[in-house]
Formats: structure tokens, C-alpha cells, sequence
């Protein structure tokens, strides 16, 4: 079996044409990236068929929050179009194309034609549900949305409508295919895994504190604002909440307008995976209230550090630990509920030192990339046969 995949950047896909190129089954991967920016991903060149000359030159573009955003969403799907026009036209001999969604429908189809599948490879809900969700979010909080694009609307259903089969990697994504009107029996759930090298305990947290951190970009679609509704209610005499990832200076000044934003509150922007583990690791908790995800890889990363991790429904959490044991799954939107476990792990250190050490014994188990690479290409062989 020799499988070719597409994305526009490097996600996931990185990781699964590592497993797939373990076991002999890599055809290539074609990437929207130009080639500098993969010489650590642990491929041969050969495999790797780079086309950056649209989306490349987009993210390299120093002054994008200049364009406006009819010209940056342009730009973003002439990069979709232009990455999928190439592979078409140079994908050669393969049983079964992989193709991240909004980038591969010529592609997907020209493999179809030639006797191969097709798989449509979602990261991330329905893209319909997706838009009304946030949507209904922005509308929650008064702040403008214009919607995802239509024409990578239309790509994306295209996609969903002609491929063989549709991976998802959490059961939320499923529910969200099935609640618009996709076929249960098309769609393959395909849970991420996690370097379980690059994420493990460093330190202990401080017994005498209880620090809150939040990983992930700072956004609405990430239910920023149910975490510090949550936390202004957190009762603890030495508590702190702490943001890695990148920050959101507009979010912050609304959230200062409405009075939820924390004046002790600590945005440290990018933090690198070796420091990411540390600040885990010295966290209580670690919280993802996200109001729609795929499968937030941070929460198994903490796991991994021992931290355990409050996450809703939408952030795939449920299919990542047991609720109460490993962690805490609320839903969405309900400050109340993260306060609620969040204070429960305050009042009881030891139970939470206790659910810490389930956390990363039940992470340990998961199998990691191998294990995302052995199901996937489980799913390619069911195809084929």
C-alpha cells in the first residue's frame, strides 16, 4: 500500500507520513511549506514535494494585518486552489490520497479515477457548525464575524461529498458530520497522538499555591472569556492564571471593557515546547474551555507533564481521559462548571495529586504518533479492501 498525503502546512500530516514512511507505505507529501522550514521533520527530501510559492509567501508576508481582510482571505484560498492544482498535477502511482480539507478536491478526484481512495482529512468539526458556532459566539460577546469564507465552504462540502471516507479526530467531530447530514458509515474517527519524548514531569507544583495556566491561542473560538469568569470566582489566597500561546491584544481590551480581565493575570506569548513542559508541570491545572476544537493536542501534553486538565466537550477531552479520574470534562459556555472543578482541585490537593498520577499513567498508555499512524493505516487498508 503506498499512501500520498497533502496539507497546506504541517499539523499532523508530518506526523502521520513519519509513521506511514516507518512501515514502507509513504508515497510523498506535498506541503504548501517551503523546504527550509522541514529539514527537522525527519523525512528524505525525495518524499517531500514542496509548493510555497502562494501560502509560503503569505505567512512570510511581514505585513498581513495591513492587507484588509477582503485581500488576506483571497489570498488564503488562492493558496488552497494553487496547492491543490499542483499535487494534482503531479501526483503519481498511489492506492490512497490523504488530503487536509479546503485543499484537495482535484486531487481526491484524479486519484479516484486511477482506481485509488480517497481520504478527506478533517482536523476540526463540520465546517457549517464550525461557522455557526462562531458565529453565535461573536454575537454572545458584540464582536463583528463575517464568516468563514463561502468559496472554502463549498470546497470543504465538495471534499466531504466526494471522498471515500472523512478522518476526524475526536467524537465531537463525529457528532458534528452525523448533526449535518453526513453519512455515520463515511466518517473515521482518528484521535491524535502525542511525543510523549518531548512531554514529561520536570517539577512539582508549588503546595502552597494554585496556579491555573492556559495553553493555545488567545481567542473567543477558544471560550477565553468563560475561563476568566471562572477564575474571577476561584477562591484561593494564592492563585494565579497564566496564558501560553499567542496573545490576543484586542480580546484583552474587551475583556477590561466587560471587567473580567485579571490585573494578576500573566500572558507570556510563544513559550517553546522545553519551557511549555516546565510551565505544565508546575501547574495545578491546566484549562481548555474551547467552544470548538478538533483535538487539542495540549491537553494530552499536559497529561504527559502530570497536570490535569479541565476541558468541554468540544475540545475532544472525552476521548482522551475519563471524566472525574483523569481529568474533567464540562460543557461549553458554563463558567460555573470550570469554577466548580477548578475549586474542587484547590480544596483537595491530594486527590488532585492523585488524579495527576492517574493522568500520566493513563497517557502513557495511549501509544503516542505510533498508534495514530497503526489506526490510520488500519482505515486506509479498510478502504482498499
Amino acid at each position: 500500500m503506498k499512501v500520498a498525503l497533502s496539507t497546506i502546512g504541517t499539523f499532523h500530516s508530518f506526523d502521520l507520513a513519519r509513521e506511514l514512511h516507518r512501515d514502507q507505505h509513504l508515497a510523498a507529501i506535498y506541503t504548501g511549506y517551503p523546504r527550509f522550514k522541514l529539514q527537522a521533520e525527519g523525512l528524505p527530501a525525495d518524499h517531500i514535494k514542496c509548493f510555497p510559492w502562494v501560502h509560503g509567501a503569505y505567512m512570510a508576508f511581514p505585513y498581513r494585518d495591513r492587507l484588509g481582510e477582503r485581500l488576506v482571505r483571497q489570498w488564503e484560498y488562492l493558496a488552497r486552489a494553487s496547492l491543490d492544482r499542483y499535487v494534482a498535477a503531479r501526483i503519481r502511482g498511489c492506492d490512497v490520497f490523504v488530503g487536509l480539507s479546503s485543499s484537495a478536491l482535484l486531487t481526491g478526484r484524479k486519484v479516484q479515477r486511477r482506481g485509488g481512495r480517497y481520504v478527506c482529512d478533517r482536523g476540526s468539526s463540520h465546517i457549517r457548525m464550525q461557522d455557526a458556532l462562531l458565529r453565535e459566539e461573536h454575537e454572545r460577546w458584540g464582536v463583528a464575524y463575517t464568516g468563514i469564507d463561502p468559496r472554502i465552504i463549498a470546497r470543504e462540502e465538495a471534499e466531504y461529498a466526494a471522498a471515500d471516507c472523512i478522518t476526524v479526530p475526536s467524537s465531537f467531530n463525529v457528532r458534528s458530520f452525523v448533526q449535518s447530514g453526513v453519512s455515520a458509515s463515511k466518517i473515521r474517527r482518528l484521535p491524535y497522538g502525542v511525543n510523549l519524548e518531548r512531554f514529561h514531569p520536570t517539577s512539582q507544583p508549588d503546595a502552597q499555591r494554585f496556579d491555573v495556566l492556559f495553553a493555545g491561542g488567545m481567542s473567543l473560538r477558544k471560550g477565553v472569556p468563560y475561563l476568566l469568569q471562572a477564575y474571577k470566582a476561584l477562591e484561593h489566597p494564592r492563585k494565579s492564571l497564566t496564558f501560553a500561546g499567542a496573545p490576543s491584544p484586542d480580546l484583552i481590551a474587551l475583556m477590561r471593557e466587560r471587567g473580567l480581565w485579571p490585573e494578576d493575570a500573566v500572558v507570556l506569548g510563544h513559550v517553546p515546547q522545553p519551557a511549555l513542559k516546565d510551565l505544565m508541570s508546575r501547574s495545578h491545572v491546566m484549562v481548555l474551555p474551547s467552544i470548538e476544537e478538533g483535538l487539542a493536542l495540549v491537553q494530552a501534553q499536559a497529561m504527559a507533564c502530570g497536570c490535569p486538565v479541565i476541558g468541554t466537550v468540544h475540545t475532544g477531552a472525552e476521548d482522551l481521559f475519563v471524566d472525574g479520574e483523569h481529568g474533567f470534562v464540562v460543557p461549553i459556555r458554563q463558567p460555573h462548571a470550570l469554577t466548580d472543578k477548578m475549586q474542587w482541585l484547590a480544596d483537595h490537593p491530594q486527590e488532585r495529586i492523585a488524579m495527576s498520577h492517574k493522568a500520566l499513567a493513563h497517557v502513557r498508555q495511549a501509544g503516542g504518533w505510533r498508534e495514530y499512524g497503526d489506526q490510520a493505516k488500519r482505515i486506509y487498508q479498510g478502504l482498499l479492501s
